[in-house]
């Protein structure tokens, strides 16, 4: 039997999905004695098996560990460029991987913001 802190990556039902240029694939994590992998180590292990030329076009999310722990699941996901990655990803998944940067105001400016373009969507007579 492998070593017992090995960890093992394996990726189930790939797809290929020409029309979001991508690969879609499960995630299947096995970590005996490890609390949980982290997301990182998952990517670099994945980019390995498939290789892939730059790992910041996999996106791996939806993980979650079975109970009793040793196992995780979750998606992947492979673009074939980093822009159609940028094209096509949410923009909270691209904010995790540090690709996408969302401007800061407060609270207040945004309910002003609001009202004032409420009054202008009145009609007129």
């Amino acid at each position: 039997m492998a070593d017992k802190s090995a960890v093992v990556v394996r990726t189930k039902k790939i797809m290929v999905n020409p029309l979001l240029a991508r690969k879609q694939f499960v995630v299947e994590v096995l970590h005996p004695n490890k609390d949980r992998i982290s997301r990182a180590d998952i990517t670099t292990a994945v980019a390995k098996m498939h290789t892939v030329a730059d790992a910041k076009t996999i996106f791996v999310y939806g993980l979650q560990t079975k109970f009793g722990g040793g196992k995780s699941t979750g998606f992947g996901l492979i673009y074939d460029s980093l822009d159609l990655a940028k094209r096509f990803e949410p923009k909270y998944r691209l904010a995790r991987a540090g690709m996408h940067t969302k401007a800061v105001t407060s609270r207040k400016q945004r309910k002003e913001k609001k009202n004032r373009l409420k009054k202008g969507k009145t009609s007129k007579k």
